[in-house]
């Protein structure tokens, strides 16, 4: 077995590209694929890899497959693996603080610092005990499983939704989309971990808003596409929904007139939550005991099957 870089300087010959049977899409590239600085690494990988006759397998180093490329590759035959589980504690972790904060009214601390002001939490402003509350999430992989742990912890009950439902411990139930409806309307915190698939695009839009408790919160750290942006600026904006904090958008970067950026009581993170210091070194090391595996003819972790809907990163 050979192995082979490429870079926008360095791009591979076309001997090696004709023998190339295993790719890995690290982070430094597949960030540039949703607007970071720097040249557009991800479609320059997503070229060398359309012409590649031989690719077998491709491994991504996050843990999304829901880029259209992995859907053609996965059409030619191509196995596509993910980083599932590399950055699931640091995204946990980020939703949690987008939870506490908004709990706590950190924007409102926030807009009075900025005011030079004083804002003691009385009356409506007074925090609710976390205890008691009810989460639903949604996503049930590495992730969700997290922050239902962390939120138990906390004293609340949490409730799943996920394609197929089935009981799990911990949980006051877990159910299939066909109930989301039903279960959603008893979330004081509807949390957002899933892919963007066609269960999940759109799945949160104005009526999802109408159905949730008042005073109910939104936290996105999955897809964003699952949320009808113009739907979550209006709960916002009417004091339907009583604050969100969102890590993704349909468009990446969140261009600089949108008009969630002006929402009151929404928390917005620049697709950063799972951002940590060993998170690549994470994702490597999954790739290299698939690799492993590939060598042995086992069967590969972390295999994306056939996507049903696709976009973004």
């Amino acid at each position: 077995m050979s192995i082979h870089t490429s870079s926008l300087d360095a791009p591979l010959a076309r001997d090696d590209l004709d023998r190339l049977a295993v790719a890995y899409l690290s982070l430094d590239v597949l960030r540039t694929a949703r607007g970071s600085a720097g040249p557009h690494a991800f479609g320059h990988f997503a070229g060398l890899l359309r012409a590649a006759p031989r690719l077998a397998w491709v491994h991504t180093g996050i843990a999304g497959a829901d880029h259209p490329l992995y859907g053609e590759l996965m059409d030619r035959g191509v196995k596509v693996t993910t980083s599932s589980g590399a950055n699931a504690d640091a995204v946990a972790h980020t939703a949690i603080a987008g939870i506490l904060a908004l709990a706590r009214n950190v924007p409102q601390w926030n807009a009075t610092q900025q005011a030079r002001g004083w804002l003691p939490l009385d009356g409506p402003l007074t925090p609710r005990d976390l205890p008691g509350q009810h989460a639903v999430i949604v996503g049930m992989g590495p992730i969700g499983l997290r922050v239902a742990e962390v939120l138990r912890a906390l004293g609340m009950t949490v409730s799943g939704v996920r394609r197929h439902a089935e009981p799990l411990q911990g949980f006051e139930e877990v159910v299939g989309f066909n109930e989301f409806d039903r279960v959603v309307a008893a979330a004081d915190w509807l949390v957002l971990t899933c892919p963007l698939t066609s269960l999940t695009s759109r799945l949160v839009g104005r009526e999802v808003f109408d159905r949730l408790p008042a005073g109910a919160r939104l936290i996105n750290v999955g897809r964003g596409g699952v949320v009808d942006e113009a739907a979550l600026l209006d709960a916002l904006r009417t004091g339907r929904l009583a604050g969100a904090y969102s890590d993704v958008f349909e468009t990446e970067p969140l261009p600089a007139d949108a008009p969630l950026r002006d929402a009151p009581n929404l928390i917005i993170s620049s697709h950063t939550a799972g951002r940590s210091s060993g998170a690549e070194g994470r994702a490597t090391q999954i790739f290299l005991d698939n690799l492993r595996r590939w060598r042995r003819a086992e069967p590969l972790v972390n295999l994306v099957a056939r996507p049903a809907h696709a976009s973004g990163t």
